[in-house]
């Protein structure tokens, strides 16, 4: 499994060629970046997870960032930053926003409650006008999901991101163990 995934990854040699990522030369050829071990696999998981559902945009850059940082698998950081996509995006931020607004203690919202909401910010007023007056609308308008939204996202992020850390690091545990006694177990046989 291990060599199959070192196929599939990118030598850290193309990427110190690439001339968008040149500049980054002696950071990326740390070797705790791309080795496989149980920390840096389940730290990188854990980071690109975290960041995964925590941001909407830009999540590979501050994951690998913070790989970078914290000497975590940076291919996995990046990696597993696709964990929300096009697809898994909505569900995803319709749970952390419910969650947001659950924790608050705000009240939750009905159909009619949701859709006279979405009519409201579909139907921006007339007397909006000038870039300035719109991105401030936008922005009042913003907050009302924003706040819910943002208290969701960190707590679905941070428990994701644990529940992945200490999963990864227990399997690997298990799994390492398991290998050793039927290696012991087949040594004593012969």
């Amino acid at each position: 499994m291990k060599n199959r995934l070192k196929t599939w990854l990118p030598k850290p040699d193309a990427l110190q060629n690439n001339r968008w990522l040149r500049w980054m030369g002696p950071v990326l050829r740390h070797p705790r970046l791309w080795h496989f071990s149980r920390k840096g696999i389940a730290l990188g998981l854990a980071l690109g997870i975290f960041f995964g559902l925590l941001i909407p945009v830009a999540q590979i850059p501050f994951a690998a960032t913070v790989a970078v940082v914290l000497r975590a698998n940076l291919p996995m950081a990046v990696a597993s930053t696709l964990v929300t996509n096009p697809v898994t995006f909505g569900p995803v931020y319709y749970g952390a926003y419910r969650l947001g607004r659950y924790v608050l203690g705000e009240k939750p919202v009905n159909d009619q409650q949701t859709d006279n909401a979405l009519a409201s910010v579909q139907d921006e007023p007339e007397d909006v006008q000038g870039i300035g007056n719109r991105l401030q609308y936008w922005f009042e308008q913003l907050t009302t999901v924003g706040k819910p939204l943002v208290v969701g996202l960190a707590i679905v992020a941070s428990a994701s991101g644990l529940a992945v850390y200490f999963l990864v690091s227990g399997i690997w545990i298990l799994r390492t163990r398991w290998t050793r006694r039927k290696r012991l177990r087949t040594h004593i046989r012969s």
